[in-house]
């Protein structure tokens, strides 16, 4: 058992115990929810849960019971498709199914745990179990990622990503038609109120900006292009849901499950199509392009009769 005990910082008056943590001690907003959850955090004396609030200068006392980090395990996974590769970057088409690195609660196979069993080096920096990773998709979302290879690209990527510059396009079809049929959704994102494993658009959450375009209408269901500002965890299933538009096929965040079993899908409908970027190295900007999983296809082809 490790412990902790401090006063709050000013800078922290306000933040949410598991925001707090997060910074002040370099947890995980999942693991820092998971020590409040089990009674590991005391304010003055008085136990706290993960949405409580800090107050500045008042006594925090934190124990927790570290947990291993989750090991990357080499897999070969045939659907993974190199797109690029070069001294800095590999460019990937994840299929549906895989997670970008280990974490814990996840025993699927991952990104890194595929490049690790096609004999590939990534970059050693961020921590150990996400060496290399620079963005994510979901388990569930098919579709184009880049990953680091060499320090330098590590780093100029995170920073690209963090100031915008990447250029990140998916399509998704939702239920329903956005009105109106192209727009911006610009609402912050963050933790569920009620669910450790889901996000919602809240009141004090991240910014987040998504923009949308319709490209095509069904009966039920709508194909949209749609270009992300910002890169929050579920930000496209999350910010459409709000729209009363979920993915189809994201029965987590409202899908009717009858649709999405005429569709076979299993999953949500959402695919990164185009991923463009300076390279890390050269300069020069770079644009990757992916198509349609077969699972994705098929479904389409049913809206489309």
């Amino acid at each position: 058992m490790e412990t902790r005990s401090l006063p709050v910082p000013d800078g922290l008056a306000g933040e949410r115990v598991d925001a707090a943590l997060a910074k002040l001690l370099g947890f995980s907003r999942n693991f820092a929810a998971e020590v409040a959850q089990g009674g590991g955090v005391t304010l003055d004396g008085v136990v706290l849960g993960k949405s409580d609030r800090m107050t500045a200068g008042a006594w925090l006392e934190v124990s927790w019971q570290p947990k291993e980090e989750p090991a990357i395990i080499p897999v070969v996974i045939p659907d993974l498709t190199v797109v690029y590769d070069d001294d800095d970057i590999i460019v990937i088409d994840k299929p549906v199914g895989v997670a970008a690195h280990p974490s814990v609660g996840w025993d699927g196979p991952t990104v890194l745990g595929a490049l690790a069993g096609a004999g590939y080096r990534i970059s050693t920096s961020g921590a150990s179990e996400r060496a290399g990773i620079v963005h994510r998709l979901d388990a569930g979302t098919s579709g184009l990622m880049v990953v680091a290879k060499s320090e330098r690209a590590y780093t100029e990527l995170k920073r690209a990503f963090h100031d915008r510059e990447v250029s990140k396009i998916y399509h998704a079809v939702v239920q329903g038609h956005p009105d109106p049929l192209t727009g911006t959704i610009d609402a912050p994102i963050g933790r569920h109120p009620s669910s450790s494993w889901k996000f919602a658009v809240t009141s004090d959450g991240k910014d987040s900006v998504t923009h949308y375009e319709t490209l095509e209408a069904f009966p039920a269901a709508s194909l949209l292009e749609v270009t992300l500002e910002t890169g929050r965890t579920h930000q496209i299933r999350v910010h459409m849901a709000a729209q009363r538009h979920p993915c189809v096929g994201d029965t987590m965040y409202g899908a009717d499950p009858k649709l999405s079993a005429r569709l076979g899908l299993t999953r949500q409908w959402l695919h990164a199509m185009r991923l463009g970027f300076r390279h890390p190295a050269s300069g020069e900007q770079v644009e990757f392009s992916s198509a349609y999983p077969t699972d994705l296809q098929h479904a389409l082809d049913v809206l489309r009769g």
